[in-house]
């Protein structure tokens, strides 16, 4: 504590008996003005005008509640994604020859081979649960028909793929039967000409039921239509093919060698899968084979989050902008409207610091109320629409948080450059209406 001299006047009546200098009380160095009168000066005009406190905030809860919905939706679609791809993409492997350039013109040549009995050999694998091989049977460009004699007149449209496979093919895409069924091991066997068609193809072709017992012409050789098939989610193009056993498409039409083998799997079984599948089939010369595993789910569901977010997150930052140039505007006429109380209290006392003060915390509170305000609509918003698609809403707490934290760092960097004009504003201009 120290004690300040100065100049007795009139009303000092007291000094010093053993100098005989005069003496004033002990003045203190702190300041006075305590964080609680920061706060209740700060907030006692955010309530004061409802319409334009209501105003200032909306940018700052569109901004943070698109951010934090952006967010949640990411993870929220991540995960359903990624639970889909468990269903279907993480159990399937794919083994197909391995291709390489051949020739003085560079062209793509196999330099492996699957063997036909490819599904006996890896379904004794561990994990396996079921198989299927593929081969894409070229016709030379000649035609599928649903009738036996060819119209010149009738328009011609380019013919549905045929596809040489096995039994397991619908099993092992998860492929639906609309109608009729799937050939069996008894039709593989014998090399039958049937035939089932993918519901694309069977539009083309005109078939849509099998009570007549329907047929189409392969390159002129008649098949029986047996079973109308749709869903393939590994392969899509299979619902506008026209699929026949594959020994049938050995017999007819010459088929050299399948083309793919498609394996369903459990999950987190594919690496493995994929390792000793090569061998399996190709014990001489596994290198003439390639295979192709799932990736991991956690890599998927970071890289569906990371674009999804992207996008999202540049349009919630621009409203953010917005939110923070309206609480910039409104500090900024709240400074303009309020000069006359900032000269008054400048002249009794009230430093530069404490002015700025409290017009930053004004902008702080506001800025923290649409935050907090923005990320309870965005998790509501997330929790909604789950809902109503029948989703597992996934979020972060600690999004929500910062959600309500940036909130705050926005009201006060939009108040910053206000409370800074306010702190310079001086006692005798203020006070004379400058």
């Amino acid at each position: 504590m120290k004690w300040f001299r100065r100049r007795r006047s009139a009303a000092d009546d007291e000094t010093s008996p053993a100098t005989g200098e005069d003496l004033v009380a002990p003045i203190p160095h702190a300041d006075r003005f305590l964080f609680s009168d920061l706060a209740a000066e700060a907030t006692a005009d955010i309530g004061s005008r409802p319409g334009r406190l209501v105003m200032t905030t909306v940018g700052t809860v569109l901004g943070i509640g698109a951010l934090v919905a952006t967010i949640g939706f990411a993870q929220t679609t991540a995960g359903q994604i990624s639970s889909q791809f468990d269903a279907v993409a993480a159990t399937t492997v794919v083994v197909q020859p391995q291709e390489a350039k051949a020739g003085r013109e560079g062209k793509l040549a196999a330099t492996g081979r699957l063997p036909w009995d490819s599904p006996d050999r890896v379904e004794r694998l561990v994990g396996v649960e079921d198989s299927a091989l593929i081969g894409e049977v070229d016709l030379g460009g000649q035609d599928i028909t649903a009738v036996p004699v060819v119209d010149p007149s009738a328009v011609q449209k380019a013919p549905p793929d045929l596809i040489g496979a096995t039994p397991g093919l619908l099993h092992t895409l998860r492929g639906e039967i609309v109608t009729g069924r799937m050939f069996d091991s008894g039709h593989l066997t014998r090399a039958d000409r049937v035939a089932v068609l993918g519901a694309g193809a069977a539009e083309q072709l005109g078939v849509s039921r099998l009570d007549t017992q329907p047929a189409i012409f392969i390159a002129g050789v008649p098949y029986a239509v047996i079973g109308i098939v749709d869903g393939f989610a590994r392969r899509a193009e299979l619902t506008d093919s026209v699929i026949i056993p594959m020994s049938a498409a050995q017999a007819d039409f010459a088929l050299p060698a399948p083309s793919q083998l498609q394996i369903r799997i459990g999950v987190g079984a594919g690496p493995q899968v994929a390792r000793q599948a090569v061998i399996a089939l190709a014990p001489d010369a596994p290198e003439g084979l390639k295979a192709n595993s799932p990736p991991k789910r956690s890599d998927l569901a970071q890289d569906v989050q990371a674009d999804v977010n992207f996008v999202f997150i540049v349009l919630g930052a621009i409203v953010l902008l917005a939110g923070a140039l309206g609480i910039a505007n409104v500090t900024m006429l709240n400074v303009s409207e309020r000069v006359g109380e900032i000269g008054l209290r400048r002249a009794l006392g009230a430093t530069r610091r404490q002015i700025g003060s409290q017009f930053v915390l004004e902008s702080i509170v506001i800025g923290l109320l649409g935050g907090l305000i923005g990320s309870a609509v965005g998790v509501f918003a997330i929790v909604g629409v789950s809902l109503v698609r029948g989703w597992s809403p996934i979020i972060s707490p600690w999004v929500a948080l910062a959600g309500a934290v940036l909130g705050a760092v926005v009201g006060l960097a939009a108040g910053w450059f206000p409370a800074r004009r306010a702190a310079r504003i001086e006692p005798v201009t203020a006070l004379r209406g400058g």
